[in-house]
């Protein structure tokens, strides 16, 4: 039996830790066959801290628990020197965007990576400042990990 995922890697961040946890249970051998994550290529291509980094799925969709999710995240970067990423369902992230634009602090770094290494790959870090001055990127219904990285 095998688990494929069409992005990223199974059990991080997509479906089939419940089956690989059944088959330990089991006795069954689990081999994990190396492949692109979009995690780690994004994490790797923001420039931030690759030393120490969380993870964090998809957060909140209720704006308020977002908002207070963003400025933990920040506040966690910044107390621990650690990267911060998360994702959201492509048809929310410019939403998500927005967000993260309104409540994080103007010298935070923000890493945007979209559609990792298709024809279209988009990958960007800057500060929050510099984000607000420039047109920003429209990442309606594409794939894409965000990272802050607060110093």
């Amino acid at each position: 039996m095998g688990i494929m995922s069409e992005a990223g890697a199974p059990a991080i961040a997509d479906p089939g830790a419940k089956l690989v946890k059944m088959a330990h249970q089991n006795g069954i051998r689990v081999v994990p066959l190396v492949g692109p994550s979009s995690i780690l290529l994004a994490l790797m291509a923001s420039g931030f801290n690759g030393q120490s980094f969380a993870f964090h799925g998809y957060l909140p969709i209720d704006a308020k628990a977002r908002k207070q999710m963003i400025i933990q995240l920040e506040g966690e970067s910044r107390r621990h020197d650690r990267t911060q990423l998360f994702m959201e369902a492509p048809y929310r992230n410019n939403e998500l965007l927005t967000s993260i634009l309104e409540n994080c602090n103007a010298a935070t770094r923000l890493c945007i990576a979209t559609e990792i290494t298709l024809e279209t790959e988009y990958i960007k870090s800057k500060e929050i400042s510099e984000w607000k001055k420039f047109p920003l990127p429209d990442l309606h219904k594409r794939p894409s990990i965000f990272i802050l990285y607060a110093k």
